[in-house]
């Protein structure tokens, strides 16, 4: 059966089709904010769910935000609309990052397991959380990619915030490979340089293996 197609959704100065799973790159929070909340904002009048994955050290601040525009956050958390997540205690329980937890995990918020009370979700994820080490970075970047195949079975919306000061060159050029939708300069983009997940997942693997040979190699 052919899936049908989800209703319209704006966002940074385009509208959102079939593909749901966006990678936004912006010059700090304020940057992203800007870009953010008319988003936000539209999916509270279009009875949407929002969830959002935020440092800990960024919650109060990221609350503050969304009074100014008009939220009421604490009726909306009562009421389940609005859920403010740790992005450590979703990405790295008992501090490491495992890939088949997060799709479990990422699967729970699609709008097929959610409440049906709101027909779909908005999510919004910091992804600060990992620059602040290497290790988590190449199960990430695996992840990203993974992840593109449980999305295109949902209408949900999932926007991942990157902040370009803080990830390296190579980092930022797969993390936009495993993206088929990016934000570039506040505006909404198909990406030329998405890579179909089983071709990604190939050339990220077989790279892999030739690091761990170079490194076998020198010692």
């Amino acid at each position: 059966m052919t899936k049908a197609l989800p209703d319209t959704i704006r966002f940074a100065g385009a509208s959102l089709g079939t593909h749901r799973h966006v990678c936004a790159f912006f010059n700090g929070a304020e940057n992203a904010f800007d870009v953010l909340a008319p988003f936000i904002c539209d999916g509270f009048q279009c009875d949407h769910r929002a969830i959002h994955l935020v440092g800990a050290d960024k919650r109060e601040e990221h609350i503050a935000r969304l009074r100014c525009e008009g939220i009421d956050t604490e009726a909306s958390q009562r009421s389940g609309q609005l859920e403010i997540r740790s992005t450590v205690d979703t990405y790295l329980q008992n501090g490491r990052f495992e890939q088949d937890r997060m799709v479990e995990a990422f699967t729970a918020l699609a709008s097929g397991n959610a409440d049906a009370k709101y027909p779909l979700s908005r999510i919004v994820c910091d992804m600060d959380w990992a620059a602040d080490g290497q290790a988590h970075l190449q199960d990430l970047i695996e992840f990203e990619s993974r992840v593109n195949d449980l999305w295109s079975q949902h209408d949900d919306v999932v926007i991942c915030v990157y902040d370009l000061a803080k990830f390296g060159g190579d980092t930022i050029v797969d993390i936009l490979r495993t993206h088929p939708l990016v934000v570039i300069g506040g505006i909404l983009r198909e990406n030329p340089f998405f890579i179909p997940p089983a071709q990604f997942l190939k050339e990220l693997r077989a790279r892999r293996s030739g690091k761990e040979e170079q490194s076998v190699a020198a010692e």
